[in-house]
This record gives C-alpha cells, structure tokens and sequence, in this order.
C-alpha cells in the first residue's frame, strides 16, 4: 500500500500531464470511464453489498444507509454523469480576456487546471465518480479519501475509473482512491501542500469542520444544509405547502434539503395549519417555538418544543424546526445567525418582501417561491458539479467546471524591457 506521500507525488506528476492533455484525449478518458463502470456493475454491487452489510451491522441510521447504498438506477447515474461532461465545453485554455498593456506587451488572461484537488467525503460512493469525472474534464489530478464505511465500493469504483482512463493514453494516477482510512492519514491528507493545491471536504458538519480547523491545504467549504423556507404574510398556501413538502420529503439526506419554516406573526395560525397537515400526512414531525406549539396542540397536531439548538440543526432525516417570526427582516436575521449560508427560500405574493429577502440573506441561494432541492450544478445548467460551497472566497454555490480552474497570464513581447 502507498504512503500517502506517494500518492501525493504520483499525483503531481499526472497533473502535470493532463494539463497538457486535449480535449479529445479527456473525453476519451471519460467515455471509458462510464464504460467500465457499467461492464463491472456486478462487481460494483457485491462490494456496495459487503459495505452496506458492516453498516446495517454497526446500527447506522437511515440515512446514512441511504446515501451509502447503491442501485442499478445509480450507477447508472454515475455513468451518465461522465457521459455528460463530454458535451460540456471544456475551460482549459479559455480566454477570460486580451489587452494590451506597458510597452505594448499582450496580456492574455487564460483558464488553466487547479493541479492535484483532494477531496475528503463520507458514506457516498457516487462522490468517487463525480469527483473523478470533473477533476479529469478540468485536467485536475483527484486523491479520493472515502470513509472506512464505504471502502470496498469506493475502492473498486477507483480502479475501474483509472483503468478507463489508461486505456484512454493518461495517466492512471489521475484518479487515487486511498485504501488507508484512518484519521491520521486523513490528517496527513490535509497538511500536503506539497503536493494537494485544493482541499474539498464533502459530507456532515463535523467532517467539514475538522478538515477547516485542521488543513493547512487550501479548502472550499461545501455542504452543510441548514435550509430555511420562510412563508410570509402573503403566501400563497398551495405554493408553501408544494415547496416545504418537496424540499423537505423528496431525499431528506441530501444538503439542500430544507430543514427549517419559518412563518409570519400576520396570519401565523391559519398558515401553520395548512403546512401541518401537509407535514403530518408526509410523517414529519415538528419542532416549533412555543407560540406554534400551542396553536399546533390546541388543534390536535402532534408538536415537539424546539430547544435553541434546534434552529442550527442539520437533521438529514423526516423533522423540520418551526419558529413564528415578527416579518421578514426578522427571518432574514433568524435564517444568518442559525443557517449555514447554504440555500433558502421565501414563499411569498410580496415584491418587495421578496427583494428584501434576497437582498438580507446572506447564502449561496436565495431562493421566491421555489423550492431549495434546485440548488445543484445539474438543475442550474451547469452539468455537474463537485459540490456546494458555502464561503464567498473563490467559489460559492453549486461548483461546476470552471470552478475547478484557476488561470495564468500569457505574455507576448518583442524584445521590450522595464524602463
């Protein structure tokens, strides 16, 4: 078994081939790459099976099992997520900008590869083909650092992904799947400015905040999801209930579901009641301030008193924290001391409540009567991405392709010298 220095040096090497690679070669690599998935699904599914079984074992939770467990329907997404990135115009070598600067010398601004990105993620095997897919089309050399309790898919899923880009001419550690789980060589992981030029942690709270407080690599912090839906005083129910039932039932796991409502003192009563039937009748159980837990109880809805941790909740499962809020300007100050600067969305018949509301918020997207589960680089027309962001710095919301370059100036001159 490689150290995770010699992962980290082989990476670098292949970084700097495929930064010289075509776009033909790449989309080569990558039609290769759903190829070898789809012939080996069989494969694929026995160590999925294995992984599942260990969990199932160790009493982890539903959701948990949800994201770790594969299907036929899913590997087949992960195939046809390769597939697509070869329609998607490749960044390398785009032009940002020309001009002519001192001495008239040109300047050319161009679109380049990160080099080597790392990415630390749980339980979701379907994070090794996303990530190895983009980091290949953008030219990026990948080192896949899965949890310990989807090793055997992620393992497999990784050889097949390099052996499809070997036959493609490039270089098979592109794409590095450690089989070393530990915390220490993920710690290692995180402190090899070396050789990693980009760390992206993708999973629950505590793995992104580890990785921030502890990587001394670059990070783009992604995926925490405590989403907000806040439904004014001018709602229109059937839209409330729509959104605030599909963002919250549709994959309850996922980091773009909502986990918070928020409704308007104005009209409070007969809103939380129409929601609460729509919530009761999907099997979510509320945990609501106290002015709502006395209107849900009076009106024989079951209700949990919400504690303050509550509202700074990512539950990933069937529950939703309620508050009862003056107005908008107090939910937008709700939503930026409790939320996660992920995605939320106002429901209401209001302009300017709606402006005010994408104005205060301060996420990554900021959504009027629609429901947040669009926060993803496929819905927003990206094609893919590697993840969400959450910070402001160089990336922020779904990060697709151009996200994972950084680019160089090209200089051309005629022999012109600094006076």
């Amino acid at each position: 078994m490689k150290t995770i220095n010699e992962i980290g040096k082989a990476a670098r090497a292949a970084s700097y081939k495929l930064a010289a690679s075509t776009t033909e070669q790449k989309n080569r690599a990558l039609l290769n790459m759903a190829e070898q998935l789809e012939t080996y699904f069989d494969d694929i599914m026995e160590a999925n099976t294995l992984d599942m079984a260990n969990a199932m074992a160790n009493n982890k939770p539903k959701a948990f099992l949800d994201r770790l467990m594969l299907t036929e329907e899913r590997i087949s997404d992960m195939a046809a997520g390769l597939r697509a990135l070869v329609d998607l115009p490749d960044p390398i070598g785009k032009i940002d900008r020309t001009w002519t600067a001192a001495q008239d010398i040109e300047i050319s601004k161009v679109r380049v590869p990160m080099g080597v990105i790392g990415i630390i993620y749980e339980a979701r095997p379907n994070v090794t083909a996303d990530g190895a897919g983009i980091c290949l089309k953008t030219g990026n050399a990948v080192i896949l650092r899965g949890g310990s309790d989807a090793i055997n898919s992620n393992l497999i899923i990784g050889r097949l992904l390099a052996k499809g880009i070997e036959d493609a001419g490039l270089p098979k550690d592109s794409v590095q799947v450690l089989e070393d789980t530990s915390r220490e060589t993920a710690n290692k992981m995180m402190t090899l400015n070396e050789y990693i030029n980009l760390l992206i942690p993708r999973g629950g709270k505590g793995l992104i905040q580890s990785v921030i407080k502890n990587s001394t690599v670059p990070v783009i912090e992604t995926g925490a999801g405590n989403c907000h839906v806040f439904v004014d005083e001018t709602a229109n129910l059937k839209k409330a209930v729509d959104i605030i039932i599909n963002a919250k039932t549709q994959r309850p796991a996922v980091c773009n579901s909502v986990e918070s409502l928020l409704i308007a003192e104005k009209n409070a009563e007969k809103s939380l009641l129409v929601i609460a039937e729509a919530l009761r009748k999907a099997e979510v159980e509320i945990r609501g301030c106290e002015k709502s837990v006395e209107i849900l109880t009076a009106n024989r809805f079951a209700a949990v008193p919400a504690t303050e941790e509550d509202y700074y909740t990512e539950y990933g499962g069937l529950i939703i924290s309620c508050k009862i809020v003056k107005d908008v300007y107090e939910a937008i100050d709700h939503i930026n001391e409790h939320g996660t600067h992920h995605s939320d969305c106002i429901v209401t018949e209001d302009e300017a409540n709606a402006a005010a509301f994408q104005t205060g918020v301060d996420s990554a997207a900021v959504y009027v009567n629609a429901s947040t589960r669009f926060t993803d680089g496929e819905q927003f027309g990206f094609g893919a991405e590697i993840g969400i962001s959450t910070q402001k710095l160089h990336a922020r919301g779904p990060m697709g392709l151009e996200e994972m370059t950084s680019y160089k100036y090209l200089i051309k001159g005629d022999g012109q010298i600094r006076k």
